[in-house]
């Protein structure tokens, strides 16, 4: 009889995947209350890219440190990984992150913990339609739907109105992350996952900062905890995303993508909490829009227990 893997196992996925969820739930606040510490204004997106580009290029040096200590070897690019590598920049880092940051800096930080659960969604649909890793049942169609629904309700008598600059570049950045999550899992079966996670990030970071720079951006870092919010977020990303990778490339896309509808609940209560938004947070219509998505996490996890059976 075949060993389970590791990474396989329901019970380590699970552990992993919230585990994952719960830090990334903790970047919105974080994330805004750098542009507090930093002096970053909404309007200032140069600025915004280079903070941005800061911590992923720290968050890549981080995982090829650590991923070469716990290897015992120095994670060097592969032939392969040369074309995987700035694909993965582009869709991960440079692309969803570009549109994730500013589009933060124009919402709130409960919308934005909010839109941040259709990730788990659009993974769904373009694994499903775009790569064909998995079939797209009845039951993961209507649990998308709820998802949507939860979105939906959150903007019809929202706490803060919708606008394109804020939650729609929210959404455009989940897209980008969902199509980010089928590139690793295609990219996985022949190179290593932290490998591929440490310079896709250190590449899509030295990209974004320049980019912010050549804009004019600039950082002011007015109080030391600036930095331990930027390394903070640097762990985020590099332990997160790579713990993510494992479980994309051991596991369906769908099984493991569910689990970042718990992103906006988790997002949510430290929001509630850092950014004083409990009134948003709280609201009739943010409530049902958490339930509607949790609702729909478990729809498409109870087609895929049915798939697997």
């Amino acid at each position: 009889m075949k060993k389970q893997d590791f990474f396989t196992r329901p019970g380590i996925v699970c552990i992993t995947a919230v585990f994952c969820c719960a830090l990334w739930g903790s970047a919105v606040p974080f994330i805004k209350t750098g542009y507090l510490l930093f002096s970053i204004d909404a309007t200032d997106t140069a600025s915004i890219l280079v903070f941005a580009g800061l911590r992923f290029t720290l968050a890549g040096i981080l995982v090829l440190i650590a991923g070469s200590f716990l290897q015992k070897r120095i994670l060097l690019p592969t032939k392969t990984s040369l074309k995987a590598i700035p694909i993965l920049a582009l869709f991960q880092t440079a692309g969803q992150y570009f549109l994730y940051y500013i589009g933060l800096a124009h919402t709130s930080g409960v919308n934005g913990s909010i839109i941040s659960g259709t990730s788990a969604f659009f993974a769904l649909l373009v694994a499903s339609l775009l790569f064909r890793f998995e079939k797209l049942s009845l039951t993961k169609v209507i649990g998308c739907i709820f998802g949507f629904f939860g979105i939906l309700i959150m903007n019809l008598q929202g706490v803060q109105p919708f606008s394109l600059l804020g939650d729609g570049f929210m959404i455009l950045s989940q897209l980008s992350s969902a199509i980010s999550a089928a590139f690793i899992k295609l990219f996985t079966q022949k190179d290593d996952a932290v490998m591929l996670s440490g310079y896709q990030f250190f590449l899509g970071g030295v990209v974004l900062m320049v980019v912010g720079l050549l804009m004019g951006g600039h950082l002011e870092l007015n109080d030391v905890s600036g930095l331990l919010v930027l390394f903070h977020l640097a762990f985020v990303s590099a332990c997160a995303y790579t713990l993510w990778g494992i479980l994309l490339s051991k596991n369906p896309v769908s099984k493991v993508g569910i689990f970042g509808c718990l992103i906006p609940v988790m997002g949510v209560l430290l929001s509630a909490l850092m950014l004083q938004e409990t009134g948003q947070a709280f609201s009739w219509t943010g409530l049902l829009s958490l339930t509607l998505i949790v609702c729909g996490v478990w729809i498409v996890n109870k087609g895929e227990k049915r798939q697997d059976d």
